[in-house]
């Protein structure tokens, strides 16, 4: 209990977290910009990335059966998907360009709050908007990040448990929290529905996901946001009122082509101030009933 403790307040502190989008109708375009040399990945900012591929099976078993843990984390993401509409947030979207140094070279960043109106219904107002300092990525009214809002945060529902294979890999802290490890992978690739592919972190203690690392697939290959590159993302939760446990933290990493040069690129989006809505007011719009998204 003493390490759950930490890692809640851990992160009620660092507060941060996907699915959004840039003001969330925003997208990217390359511009006609030159640069040489050899690139360096960008550094690594508030939580420590670490990603499991291994294919290996897990070299000492979880003190439960897998199947039951898979069953007690889906049947708590039931849970979470359907609270998730009756909480507000403010939302900061930054995309990040690195320059030959590794270093920040341009930047851009919007911040929107969760707000409530007269009719009682609730939608996203942007308070505050960065000026551009991006070289490669131009941000165009009606692009590209709009899909981010697309992505679920609770992929692995009940409903969906079925078309996924989930395989224990074996264990791990994050954020002194013991976890248990899964790889997930669709069975059946499908056209109208996109699937997660990737890993799943799960408090031993509660048997709740507590961090994912992943992308979405169909048989058409990797989702990204239109115009943008970014595929992956590395997603941290935060526990919200001693029940549930939210998206606050999502980040991606990657690479925009241009000539003969890979320029790195990052966007991170973070939910802070996450608290319940007045009883009041109409539920926000929220992923679909089997917690997918639609291509």
């Amino acid at each position: 209990m003493e390490a759950y403790g930490y890692y809640r307040a851990m992160n009620a502190a660092a507060k941060a977290m996907l699915a959004g989008a840039l003001a969330l109708f925003c997208g990217v375009v390359v511009k006609a910009q030159d640069t040489s040399g050899p690139l360096t990945p960008p550094p690594t900012e508030e939580h420590n990335v670490r990603r499991v591929t291994t294919t290996d099976p897990a070299a000492v078993p979880p003190a439960l059966p897998p199947a039951e843990i898979v069953k007690a984390f889906a049947e708590k993401e039931d849970r979470f998907l359907r609270a998730r509409v009756g909480y507000g947030y403010k939302k900061t979207i930054k995309l990040t360009e690195f320059g030959k140094d590794g270093q920040p070279d341009g930047e851009y960043q919007v911040v929107t709050q969760t707000t409530v109106d007269s009719d009682g219904r609730v939608y996203e107002k942007t308070v505050e908007k960065s000026q551009s300092s991006l070289h490669y990525m131009e941000i165009l009214p009606g692009g590209g990040l709009a899909t981010l809002a697309k992505l679920p945060a609770f992929p692995l529902v009940t409903s969906q448990l079925a078309k996924y294979d989930l395989r224990y890999v074996g264990d791990e802290k994050v954020d002194e929290v013991d976890c248990y490890i899964f790889n997930a992978k669709p069975k059946l690739l499908e056209r109208a529905n996109a699937l997660f592919q990737g890993v799943v972190w799960v408090d031993k203690q509660y048997l709740e996901v507590v961090k994912t690392y992943g992308k979405w697939v169909t048989d058409l290959g990797d989702m990204h946001p239109q115009d943008f590159p970014f595929v992956n993302f590395e997603t941290y939760r935060e526990n919200v009122d001693g029940r549930y446990w939210f998206p606050n933290y999502s980040r991606s990493d990657d690479f925009v082509h241009f000539k003969d040069q890979n320029i790195p690129v990052r966007l991170v989006i973070k939910w802070t101030d996450i608290k319940p809505l007045p009883a009041n007011v109409l539920p926000a719009a929220s992923p679909d009933s089997a917690g997918k998204p639609k291509p």
